[in-house]
Parts: C-alpha cells; structure tokens; sequence
C-alpha cells in the first residue's frame, strides 16, 4: 500500500476515495503494532503541505509528521509497548468493548462480529487480537471504501459501520490518549485520527 497520502479536498471522487482509503490503512498499521523502520522512516519524509492551502487536516498531519521526525524507531517502539504493551491490563485499551462496555469481549464485540460475518468479513489468519480492536475496524474501513466487491465496498456500508462501529467510540480512545502522560507520537497519531475522523462524519451527514 502506498503511503504517500493525498490530504487535500480533491475534485476528483477517485482520488478522494484512494486518499480515505489508504488513510484507514496507515491507521490501522500505526494501531496495530509498532511502526517497522521503513514504515517509520517514510512517514518521517512525508509531504506536510496539502494541495489545497488551509485543508482541514493539513494541520494535525504536519503535527503528526514532526513528531515521527523528532523520535527514533526505538523511542516510537518504546512508547507502543508501553501504552498498549506489556502484561496484564495495559495503559490505554485499543479494543471497543472497553469503552462501549466497560469490559472486553463482550456484547459490542459480538454485534461487531455478527455485522462483519453478515458482509462476507471475518478476521485474519494469525491475528491474535478480537475484531473489536481499533487497527481491525480502520482496516475494515478500508475494505469497504476500496474492496473489489461493490456488494459489500460500497457508501452504504461504509456509513452503517462507520455509525455502528467506529463513531461509537473511537474519537473517545482518541481523548484518552491525548490525555495521557506518556503519549507522545501516539498522542499526534490520536489527534490526526480524531480530526480525520470528524471529516468522515461530515462527509456520511451529507449523503445521509
């Protein structure tokens, strides 16, 4: 997948569909685990000027951006494992039914997993965590927005799992990490998320 990410509001619906697309892709591999050296390295050259002077996201991405730039792999690495990482309850939780619930694995997931079986989707060979996990969602997100099948790639989808299963809960995921004491990269990656976010649900409230 490339990451060379289109951020500005294009004219062109393809475009803007490629641009969403592999936005929920970079997400869901800065979720869900540590970023490797190469991924890390091409965030860190980026472009940081969107096409269109003033586009919305523009700036939390520049914010996103400089903080790669000003960490390592390893402090990156490190933060990760502490935030998400470790054994027994974790810093901060990536999964939904944490804060839909207030535990996990519970009613959310199940509701998660009966949508994602009704579309045909299920989860990944050698994928250890529940679908419910925020990386899982995004990438779904992705699926649906560039997915060969238009059955199941297509607006409607993407709104009624975007209302359903990331609207519910992750720009709260993404508070908590932005309050937290030892997010730093991941604190950036949170407010680009939230405000990436908030573009969607725009978006949806318009063909709603």
């Amino acid at each position: 997948m490339s990451q060379d990410l289109n951020l500005s509001t294009s004219s062109h619906a393809l475009d803007e569909e490629t641009a969403r697309a592999e936005i929920y892709g970079l997400l869901s591999q800065l979720f869900y685990a540590a970023p490797s050296e190469e991924l890390l390295g091409q965030l860190q050259v980026a472009v940081t000027e969107a096409p269109d002077a003033g586009a919305f996201l523009e700036e939390p991405w520049r914010e996103l951006v400089a903080c790669a730039r000003s960490l390592s792999h390893d402090q990156v690495v490190a933060e990760y494992n502490r935030l998400f990482g470790g054994v027994g309850k974790p810093e901060v939780y990536l999964y939904g039914s944490h804060y839909l619930s207030g535990f996990l694995n519970e009613k959310p997931l199940v509701k998660l997993r009966d949508d994602l079986a009704t579309l045909g989707l299920g989860k990944g060979e050698g994928m250890s965590d529940t679908e419910d996990h925020v990386a899982c969602v995004f990438e779904v997100m992705r699926y649906l927005i560039a997915g060969d099948d238009v059955t199941v790639a297509n607006l409607t989808q993407q709104l009624g799992f975007f209302s359903q299963h990331v609207q519910p809960w992750v720009p709260h995921m993404c508070q908590v990490l932005l309050a937290h004491p030892s997010a730093t990269f991941y604190a950036r990656l949170a407010a680009f998320s939230d405000a990436f976010l908030s573009v969607e649900l725009q978006g949806f409230d318009l063909v709603a």
